[in-house]
């Protein structure tokens, strides 16, 4: 019997960035939040560790550049995705890993509260 799908919430700003990136894009991170969904890794992801314990980056390239969703779903039965950008250089921008972050902090205190 398939895993029970799990619900997605969207922090801050995140599906306002998701719904700027292209549109192919854009269905790819659709398709690959739906694995994670059904329980399934992205086909290409990483841990992100310097944002927060279970912290995941999916990976998309497309013909428009390499945009990254960042997520997490080892609270209870949500994916809550902190950040969506586009990617500019080759390491990940600051700013983008700071707000990750700040994202991530605000919903562990909310969680815990």
């Amino acid at each position: 019997m398939p895993e029970r799908s799990k619900l997605i919430e969207f922090r801050g700003g995140a599906l306002d960035d998701l719904r700027d990136f292209p549109i192919s894009a854009r269905r790819e991170a659709g398709h690959q939040l739906d694995q994670v969904q059904q329980g399934h890794d992205p086909d290409d992801w990483k841990p992100m560790r310097t944002i927060g314990q279970g912290v995941r980056e999916i990976r998309i390239r497309d013909e428009a550049g390499a945009f990254r969703v960042i997520y997490v779903t080892k609270f209870a039965d949500t994916i809550y995705v902190l950040h969506c950008f586009q990617k500019k250089t080759q390491a990940t921008s600051k700013p983008d890993l700071e707000l990750a972050t700040k994202r991530y902090r605000d919903l562990v205190k909310e969680l815990s509260s």
